[in-house]
């Protein structure tokens, strides 16, 4: 492999992983990416320079903190994912957008973004749905175990696509097939309990 296309597959895989990550926890993966930019430990594109800002470290760090313990509470995480339905997409097509594309190449931006915004809808879907179903339970652990889970895998899959970009791009695409049959699954659970509670109500 030539240098040239050794630097495309890593910014394919970079924006492949902030667009992943997004999904499941935005303000990490952006604090992470912008430390590790900061102190010489990630070169990212022009169009992703800015997360090394100070401001912007500041104000992922504070969110982070919010999110990292709303998360971990039954019901607020729901809720705090059904918020975030509006915000983690559009970051995350951003994220993938500003790793990929440049001022010129419109096209690919453009293709990148929305490729992105397809992959984090994925696995936020993923997540909050996963969250729905393990939130009928009333104990905490399970949702502890789950959050936890969920910031090694932003970590651990932040790492991996940056040292293993060929592997993780496989992996990814093993994870949205997953994703996919998940979402399915999901929807049909919905549907039957629906579909038993119309009668109860009815009646």
């Amino acid at each position: 492999m030539n240098p040239t296309d050794a630097t495309v597959l890593q910014a394919i895989a970079l924006g492949s992983v902030l667009a992943w990550a997004s999904g499941i926890r935005l303000y990490l993966v952006v604090f992470v990416a912008g430390l590790a930019a900061r102190y010489g430990y990630l070169d990212l594109p022009e169009g992703l320079k800015v997360l090394g800002h100070t401001y912007v470290l500041v104000a992922a760090g504070i969110l982070l903190a919010v999110e990292f313990f709303a998360d971990k509470i039954p019901g607020l995480d729901s809720a705090w994912d059904a918020v975030h339905t509006f915000i983690r997409i559009p970051a995350g097509a951003l994220l993938a957008a500003g790793a990929v594309g440049g001022e010129d190449h419109a096209a690919l931006t453009i293709a990148a973004g929305l490729i992105g915004g397809t992959i984090t809808a994925g696995t936020h879907f993923t997540k909050a749905g996963g969250r729905a179903v393990i939130n009928t339970s009333p104990e905490p652990f399970s949702n502890w175990v789950a959050s936890f889970t969920e910031d090694a895998l932003v970590l651990g899959g932040v790492w991996f696509a940056v040292q293993h970009p060929v592997a993780f791009l496989v992996a990814l695409a093993m994870f949205l097939a997953l994703a996919v049959w998940f979402l399915v699954t999901f929807a049909r659970f919905v549907r039957a309990r629906f579909a038993r509670a119309a009668p109860a109500a009815s009646g």
